[in-house]
Order: structure tokens, then sequence, then C-alpha cells
């Protein structure tokens, strides 16, 4: 059974909205939920390392701010680890994941502009001698990842 404290309960269910913008947001968080910032930063901390989280930051519609596409790549499958750790060394990769398919390994690229986008898409293609597959967007559909998660007996 998983053992997570009532801090860090409060953090994973009631900050995946309206998380403060303010130039200190855990001091603020801290100050609603009771605790010290050192608390929360450590809490985080904790549920980083056990993979409860793996990142804090704004959700920006696609192409708001720069310019994006989604990438595929057929990559032979003993080549598949070398390839998606080549690919995450880019700042401009967003996620990066295997499917089960031709077109293995999926990821998203935002970039400044479009002569930025295709500049990192051919570094990428030279770095790991694979062709990148673009699928610009072309209908927009939001999908609300935010879950109210139960965790009366976590």
């Amino acid at each position: 059974m998983v053992q997570l404290t009532d801090l860090q309960k409060k953090l994973l269910n009631d900050f995946q909205r309206n998380f403060p913008l303010t130039p200190q947001p855990y001091a603020e968080i801290a100050t609603q939920l009771g605790v010290t910032e050192a608390d929360v930063l450590q809490a985080l901390q904790e549920l980083n390392a056990r993979q409860f989280i793996s990142r804090i930051g704004a959700i920006i519609p696609p192409n708001q701010i720069g310019v994006s596409t989604l990438a595929a790549m057929a990559v032979p499958e003993n080549e598949l680890e070398r390839v998606a750790t080549q690919i995450n060394q880019f700042n401009e990769v967003n996620h990066n994941y295997e499917r089960e398919n031709t077109l293995n390994l999926w990821f998203v690229i935002i970039a400044n502009d479009t002569t930025h986008l295709e500049n990192i898409i051919q570094s990428i293609e030279v770095k790991t001698g694979y062709d990148v597959l673009r699928f610009p967007l072309e209908k927009e559909f939001f999908i609300d990842l935010s879950f109210h998660l139960d965790l009366t007996n976590a």
C-alpha cells in the first residue's frame, strides 16, 4: 500500500488547478496549508523521487506561445532507448513516449518560431540518424487532465 503524508495528499489534490501565480508560489501554498515553504518543497521533492509527479508547470495551449508539432519516428527496438535519451536532451522536447507501431517513438517539440522548430527537427535527425515525421495540429481538442485522487487510505 502507498503511504503518503497528509501534506503530500493535499499537494496532489488541491494544486492541480489554481496554482498560485506569485513570485513565491510555494510560500503561498505553505501559508494556505499552514506549513512552512520548506515543508512544501520537501514534500514535492519526495513525490517527485517516488514518481508521483514528474513536473510542475503551466499547460499552455498549442501554438499560443511559439510553435509546436507532434513528431514521430520509426526506430528499431534495439535503438529505442538510445534515441529516446538523445531526443530528451533537447529542451524543446515536451514529452517523449513509445507506442506499439512502426512509428514507435512519439514526442512534441515546442520552439520559438518555425525556423527554430525546423532546426531542432534537423538536429534530432542528425543526432539520432533517423527521420522525424511531423504531424502539425489541425484541430485542437482539450482533455482535462486534472484528477481528484481518493487518498483516504494512501
